[in-house]
């Protein structure tokens, strides 16, 4: 910024002239013309979160951008209009997360250039964010008693991350669907099955999440996702399932 100043009283005596620029200098800071030293050396983002398949926005997305200088992870989390703004710091790339439960996609890079010393960035930077949500995910070391629809108590950890989970995303709706291996008659392993699901559903609303946002259906072994002939292939074959609604 360039200040052109016109002075039209060539009569100002010493002790004037020398009042007159004693107060211009102390006006200057406040005119804008700050010491380079003194610029941000970070940028502004404004970022948008939308579904890539149906263009709707996504609120409570949290995304996560991690710096390709040091490692450093900076966090937003989408409000109600899919949007979030943070600052970031320029001279970096960044790999852009979001994260879903117990896993995160890549989204894409962000690139933001090295500023010179009297440089800085003006304007916020527009980050649009498309990425397919997850419909369906296994609940990992969900395990339940042998026969039974007794949860084991490994099973507690995963459940509670699933709360929180549920809690952020507070306007999904879920289906726990409990599924068997091959092992005994069919029936017995559907009966199983659906006993199981409700045991996990009833933990859930235990912890606060609302009855009309949780179904559960068992499937018995007619499901499978693995080969019943290993026992590898049996311990895939039984899982809690959550069906996002």
């Amino acid at each position: 910024m360039v200040f052109n100043f016109i002075f039209n009283q060539p009569k100002l005596n010493i002790m004037k002239r020398t009042k007159f620029y004693f107060t211009l200098l102390l006006l200057l800071p406040l005119l804008g013309l700050a010491q380079p030293a003194n610029l941000p050396k970070d940028a502004q983002i404004d970022a948008q979160v939308a579904d890539a398949k149906t263009g709707n926005l996504l609120n409570n997305e949290i995304v996560v951008f991690r710096s390709s200088a040091n490692g450093r992870e900076y966090q937003g989390l989408s409000d109600s209009t899919g949007k979030f703004t943070l600052r970031l710091p320029t001279g970096a790339k960044y790999d852009i997360f979001v994260l879903g439960f117990k896993d995160s996609i890549v989204n894409n890079v962000l690139d933001i250039p090295t500023l010179k010393e009297n440089q800085f960035v003006k304007n916020p930077i527009k980050v649009n964010i498309q990425f397919e949500p997850p419909k369906a995910f296994v609940l990992d070391n969900c395990t339940f008693e042998t026969g039974k629809a007794e949860l084991k108590p490994e099973a507690y950890a995963v459940l509670d991350e699933l709360v929180e989970y549920l809690k952020r995303k507070d306007d999904e709706r879920i289906e726990l669907g409990g599924h068997t291996d091959d092992v005994g008659k069919a029936e017995a392993n559907m009966i199983l099955s659906t006993n199981r699901a409700n045991t996990v559903r009833a933990y859930l609303l235990m912890k606060g999440i609302s009855p009309e946002r949780v179904t559960a259906q068992g499937y018995g072994m007619t499901v499978p996702i693995a080969e019943n002939d290993t026992a590898e292939g049996r311990s895939l074959n039984r899982r809690t399932e959550v069906k996002v609604l």
